[in-house]
C-alpha cells in the first residue's frame, strides 16, 4: 500500500512573518485546523503476513460520520460532523465545537482484497483490516514428451 501524495504550497519567509505579526501563531491553538490551514487526521499503516492494518486517528467522532470509499485502486476515507445548531438560554465564554472534517486517500496494493476490507471505530481510532489475497498456488505437472 503506498500514500498518495499531494503537494502543498509552501509559504514565503515574508508570509510566515505576516501570520506573526497578523497574530496566527498567537491566536490560535497548535491543535486546530485552522493552525495548519487543513484538517489532517493521523494515520498508522502495519503490515502482517495475512494482510494491512490502518488506523485513523479521529476523535470526537460517531461512526455514521464517516465514509469509507474504493475507487479503483484508491481507497478515501472520510469524515464530516456538523455543529448542531441549538437554542440555549446560556452565554458561551468560549465554543470551540465546529464543523470537522477530514479526507485521506491511499493507493491500494494489487495484493490486497478489496471486497473483504472492514472498519471499525473504537476509542476515537477507526481501524480498517486489509486482507492480502490468496497466492495463486503454482501447479506443479511433469509433462511427459512424446
Amino acid at each position: 500500500m503506498t500514500l498518495v501524495k499531494f503537494n502543498q504550497p509552501a509559504k514565503t519567509f515574508h508570509g510566515l512573518v505576516d501570520e506573526l505579526l497578523n497574530g496566527k501563531f498567537l491566536n490560535k491553538d497548535f491543535a486546530t485546523s485552522d493552525f495548519f490551514g487543513a484538517s489532517y487526521a493521523p494515520v498508522n499503516i502495519s503490515e502482517t503476513k495475512d494482510g494491512y492494518s490502518l488506523e485513523v486517528v479521529a476523535p470526537g467522532f460517531a461512526k455514521d460520520d464517516f465514509k469509507v470509499k474504493i475507487d479503483g485502486p484508491t481507497l478515501t476515507i472520510s469524515a464530516e460532523k456538523k455543529t448542531e445548531s441549538k437554542e440555549e438560554n446560556e452565554k458561551h465564554l468560549r465554543r470551540e465545537f465546529s464543523f470537522r472534517s477530514f479526507s485521506r486517500s491511499f493507493t491500494l496494493d494489487e495484493k490486497v482484497e478489496a471486497a473483504k476490507i472492514n472498519a471499525k471505530y473504537e476509542n476515537g481510532v477507526l481501524h480498517l483490516t486489509l486482507p492480502k489475497k490468496e497466492a495463486a498456488q503454482d501447479t506443479v505437472k511433469e509433462i511427459i514428451v512424446a
